[in-house]
């Protein structure tokens, strides 16, 4: 029969695992069975004599007499029982590979959701949703989402159905919009260059990224950090559709900016607490009277800085 190295090459590194000192003694225990049961797979596939052939090139390694007294009641892992080892080896590796796979899964929908569910939009959804968030205060209809039922179990509805629904395609189009319109503005007083640019989109990048760290660390303050993050950047980044209106005022008439701006964080403001309101209660259903309050407070306040440091365009960090 021939020498067969790919069940060696396992068998080496397990025997040298279940007998090293530093593993504790349940992971040695663990590692010897496994040792035993690829030592009868070797055996199987390179009977002694055969396998000492193979091996005997190699220093260090003793060879057995070459007259070995044969099994009169035969070899009891040979014929259907190997393939019963080998199968319940691979049923095992299966079972290990596919556990992991549905956990990997699983943080990830619940963490993340599919990146493609943020991008079923249409233009209807598109006006409506920026009705809401440019003009809050206007919106009679619910803050909930709808749910569906998707493989047995409850799942919410694309944005194309659910005016409620997170989106990331308003998002990026407001943000590429803030970005042209800030260099627009810059060229507008004779200050812009390819550098510029590139220091406006690093800004707009913190200051999204200032957004979402601000809403994530109020969830995970009250014990609610599992919303999908997905969900927490679209949140954020609708900022940038009030900003991108406020900096075509402010290149339209510049004394524009001190009223526009003020009117867009306070809508951003009113939009989140809204928002996060409905994810504490209705999605992550936690509640804690004494400080929730105050938070989305504290988050409806912290637009004012954030979007007016946003939509000044300068080339500085400050003002």
């Amino acid at each position: 029969m021939p020498y067969n190295p790919i069940s060696f090459c396992l068998w080496i590194p397990w025997h040298s695992l279940a007998y090293n000192p530093r593993l504790n003694q349940a992971v040695r225990k663990r590692n010897y069975a496994y040792v035993e049961l690829l030592t009868v797979v070797l055996i199987k596939e390179n009977p002694p004599a055969e396998m000492y052939d193979n091996l005997g090139a190699q220093s260090g390694v003793p060879r057995p007499p070459g007259n070995i007294q044969a099994n009169p009641f035969g070899n009891a892992f040979s014929g259907g029982s190997s393939g019963f080892i080998r199968s319940g080896l691979g049923a095992y590796g299966e079972k290990i590979l596919g556990s992991s796979s549905e956990y990997v899964q699983s943080n990830i929908s619940r963490y993340f959701s599919d990146p493609q569910y943020y991008f079923q939009v249409n233009d209807q959804y598109v006006r409506n949703k920026l009705k809401v968030v440019l003009f809050p205060f206007l919106h009679r209809g619910h803050w909930t989402r709808i749910t569906e039922p998707v493989g047995g179990r409850l799942s919410y509805k694309p944005p194309i159905f659910d005016i409620n629904a997170p989106d990331l395609y308003i998002p990026f189009m407001a943000f590429g919009t803030y970005v042209v319109l800030a260099g627009l503005s810059l060229g507008l007083q004779g200050r812009f260059t390819p550098e510029a640019l590139n220091w406006l989109f690093i800004k707009g990048l913190v200051g999204w990224f200032l957004e979402v760290s601000l809403l994530k660390m109020t969830l995970f303050s009250l014990g609610s950090g599992e919303a999908p993050l997905l969900d927490i950047v679209s949140y954020a980044g609708y900022a940038f559709a009030g900003l991108s209106i406020a900096l075509l005022g402010t290149i339209i008439w510049s004394h524009s900016y001190y009223f526009l701006m003020p009117w867009t964080s306070l809508c951003m403001g009113i939009f989140l607490v809204k928002t996060m309101k409905r994810v504490l209660f209705a999605e992550v259903r936690t509640y804690d009277s004494s400080r929730h309050h105050y938070l989305l407070l504290f988050i409806a306040l912290a637009q004012f800085p954030l979007l007016f440091w946003l939509g000044k365009i300068s080339l500085n960090w400050f003002f």
